[in-house]
Order: C-alpha cells, then structure tokens, then sequence
C-alpha cells in the first residue's frame, strides 16, 4: 500500500471514529466575524502586555496548513481567504466535543474556532482556541511540499492545491478580478452598457480561426462555438445602442502554447462616430486606469523589462515595421521573393499564402518580439483586415491597429467597415482563400450583411485579451498561469505536446 493510500484510509478511520461519537465531520453553517488578514492588521503593534489586560475576542474559519503537536496541545496555523494566523489548541482549554476533534485533526482539516489573542514567547500573533468545530475533515493529505507546490502539472490539473499551497498563485488571481472589474468601471463610466452575445453561432466570425463545431439535437443543425462576439455586437450597433462592450469568453480550434488557450476571455467594445485614432486614444486610457486602479501607476516590472504605460506611445505603420525585417525591401512587393526568404530562415508558411499573410508571417516572426514598451501597429494591408476600413489616403490599407507590449499582442481595433457592398465583395475574396485551403478564412454572413444594408453608423472597434493584460500586470509569462483550469491533455496520454 503506498503512503497515499496508506494516509487517506487513516483519516476515513479518524473520520468514521468522530461519527462514532456524534460529531460530525462535515459541520454546517459557521459565522466567522473575523479574518486572518483584518486581526493581524489591526493589532500588529499590540504587546503581550496590552493583548492580557484589555482581552481581545476573535471568531474566524479556515484551513490547518501547518499543525505541530506537543502532547495536550497543539500550534497550527489557519489559512482563510485573506492569510493565515497562527492558533494554539490546549485540552483544558477545551469541552470534550472539541477535544475529540482536537485529537483528530490533520493537515487541510476546515474549522471554525472562537477565542482571544494573545503573543507566544516568540511575541507571534496567536489565538488561544477556547471553542472550536469541525467543518470539513480532509480525507487527502496536502501535497508533500504544501507550502511551494512545484509540479505543473499538479498545479494546473488541481488548481484547487495550488491555490492552497502557493499564496501567489492566490494573489494573481484576486488581482484578475480586480482588473476586470477596473475595466468595467472604465467602460460604465463612460457610457458603455454591457451586453451579452451568444456563444453558440450558427456561422462563426469575426477574426480568423478554426472553431469549435457542436450539434443542436432539438434544431438539427450544427452550431459553433464563437471564436469572437464581434458580428453580433456590431448588430447592436445598428440597432441603435451606441456604446455597447462585452467581457466574453471565446473558443478557438487551434495551438496551446505559453500565450494562447483555446478558451479565453476577451473584451470587446464598440462605439459609434468614432474612428480608430479615437480608440487609440482611449485605450492608452484605458490601460493606464485599470494599472493605476491595480498597481498604483503607470510603470512596473515585467519579467526583466520596466513597462511604462505613460501616453503617448509609439505608432508605427505595418509595412514601415517589416522594411527592417527584410534585407532586399523589394521582398516585400514581390511574392516569390518574400515566400523564398521566409523559406530560407524558417518561418513557417504552407506556401499557397497570399501576399498579405506573408508579410504578417514576417511581422510576427522578426518585428513582435522586439515590441516590449507599448506600440500600436497601423494601417494593416485591406487583404489581412476583412472587416476593417480602407484608408481615404491608400485603400489597399485600413484604419486599423493592433497594440503590443512585450513582445505580445494585447488590441486589435479598426474603423469598421459599414459599407455592406465592399463588405460582400471582402468576404468574397475571404470564401475563395478558405477554398484554397485556408479554414481561418471567414464564411460568408448574409444577415450581418443585412444589418449592414440597413445602415450601420461611422463605428470604432476594439478587442482586448484579457487573459494576456492580466498576465502583464501580474508579471506572468505562461497564460496558463493566468487561467484558473487552462485546457491541457488529459493525463497520462500520448501525442504530440502543447508548445512552450
């Protein structure tokens, strides 16, 4: 019998015994009216002598990360979702239900206890347990190394240890919903109405990717699951709500690496009568107030680079930036050539691409890993941009930019495209690459075609990866550390791996 085993039918025993004598091992309802965090705030300067003469009573729940027994008692410190606070058991101290509990307990065991503070020799913050119950015996032992799991796998397959053994990890994650709800904040305020969109689609659009495709059995029809909310928020456009965004999460069929998760989380937001240098704009506002809101200012540490957020940031247009990519610049209007030098370094292409995803294989190959302090990329080819506008000055270009700090790409805004006629003659051109081979191209969407026939105004849009803006401020390198269940092989199968 190995030690799991051996330590999990120990504790159903231990578990069995407490019913034996009418306690129950998965209590009920426990009002704690303090926290780990607010009692060692509060009297963090409060001495040994002043905890005696004015007693202090505290009632607070949580999990035993630690437990060093001396005989008839026992230090152990509790870990609630705040922190953690060192306790001290005495049997004297105790009735006899809690002192059979008292005998009973085990690392990860959940209890409620009520008492008063006092300092140990050690002067460390302590609560003298006066009444204590079980509210969750642990049948599972906490990992070995409970206080720093290391094992990824571990991690990302039982979050629910990670979270209990590593603080940070906890800490990143309290921090993500404090930036998605300073992205809301943002966006209320400036008269933005969250709406919600639907995730089953019948056709998919609004980028390019692979999705995913499931069956309605009741309609009979195939569905797919969104790969962006962008078509039908642009609906909503033309339905007359002028400011509409929502924090979505989408699904796309393609590659698991250290930045891109099948499932992830995206805002979008859409204004009418604006342009995309208005969203510029207002993105730099944007990424400033959530890091002010989250960090306290616009300049922090990421991996081994300062990030300064202060506006206004660079803007350099698409094919200025992959001139310097290229020795022979004549590559870049010669198909051949480019195909021939993206060939000769390795980058890879199937080699039926057109010229515009050529030069974005250059782009993100030899240009985005340089982008560390924010950069807005400009005026994107019209062929790689479907659903963009063309620039008045150059139509073979759109009023379009993607925003990319350290090395990756965080934005991706356009002026939209609302004339419906050059938007059929696009996702025309979009059906004739998909027929050629290419299933990220867009399919063809007659009724978005037909809001737009009814008059969709001047609008400005803009998408936003969550995931990779928490990652940013958080100072994380993988998306799977950002993600609470990222998406990965089941366990013990073979095949090929996710990327690094």
């Amino acid at each position: 019998m190995d030690e799991q085993n051996d330590q999990y039918l120990q504790r159903l025993k231990k578990s069995d015994e407490l019913k034996s004598s009418g306690i129950a091992p998965y209590g009920r309802r426990f009002e704690a009216t303090d926290t780990a965090c607010a009692l060692t705030e509060k009297y963090a300067a409060a001495t040994k002598e002043s905890l005696e003469t004015h007693p202090v009573s505290c009632r607070l729940a949580g999990r035993i990360v630690a437990l060093r027994r001396f005989g008839k008692a026992a230090f152990a410190h509790l870990q609630d979702a705040t922190g953690r606070i060192q306790v001290y058991f005495k049997k004297e101290v105790l009735d006899d239900p809690a002192v059979a509990v008292f005998e009973q307990l085990d690392l990860g065991d959940i209890l409620g206890v009520s008492g008063r503070l006092f300092r140990t020799k050690t002067e460390e913050l302590t609560v003298q347990v006066e009444t204590l119950a079980l509210l969750a015996k642990s049948l599972r032992p906490l990992p070995e190394k409970w206080h720093g799991l290391t094992d990824v796998e571990i991690r990302y397959r039982q979050r629910y240890l990670d979270l209990i053994s590593n603080p940070d990890v906890r800490r990143v994650f309290v921090q993500r919903g404090r930036i998605i709800a300073a992205v809301r904040e943002f966006l209320n305020e400036r008269g933005f109405l969250e709406v919600e969109t639907p995730m089953m689609q019948p056709i998919p659009g609004g980028a390019a990717a692979r999705p995913f495709i499931t069956h309605h059995n009741t309609l009979g029809i195939d569905l797919y699951l969104r790969i962006a909310p962008e078509l039908y928020l642009k609906r909503l456009i033309v339905g007359g709500l002028e400011r509409v965004y929502e924090i979505n999460r989408s699904f796309r069929n393609e590659g698991i690496s250290t930045v891109h998760n099948p499932e992830f989380t995206m805002l979008e937001f859409y204004q009418a009568y604006a342009d995309y240098q208005d969203l510029m704009a207002m993105t730099e506002e944007l990424f400033g107030f959530v890091a002010t809101r989250v960090l306290g200012g616009l300049t922090f540490p990421y991996q081994d680079h300062t990030i300064d957020l202060t506006p206004p940031w660079k803007r350099i247009p698409f094919l200025e930036a992959i001139r310097s990519a290229v020795p022979d610049r004549s590559a870049l209007e010669n198909r051949q050539k480019l195909l021939a030098f993206l060939e000769q370094n390795k980058i890879p292409v199937k080699g039926n691409e057109t010229m515009g995803k050529l030069q974005q294989a250059l782009f993100e190959a030899r240009v985005e890993p340089s982008l560390i302090q924010p950069t807005f990329i400009i005026d994107y080819p019209t062929e790689i941009s479907p659903l963009a506008k063309r620039k008045e000055s150059d139509p073979e270009l759109t009023d379009r930019f993607e925003l990319f700090i350290t090395g990756l790409e965080l934005a991706n805004a356009f002026s939209e495209l609302n004339d419906p006629q050059d938007q059929r003659r696009r996702f025309e051109d979009q059906a004739k690459s998909r027929a050629a081979g290419d299933l990220e191209a867009h399919l063809m969407d007659e009724d978005y075609l037909r809001a737009l026939e009814h008059a969709m105004p001047p609008t400005a849009g803009e998408g936003v990866g969550i995931d990779r803006l928490v990652m940013l401020l958080t100072n994380q390198i993988s998306i799977r550390d950002v993600i609470f269940f990222p998406q990965l092989r089941p366990a013990g199968s073979s095949g090929r791996q996710e990327k690094s």
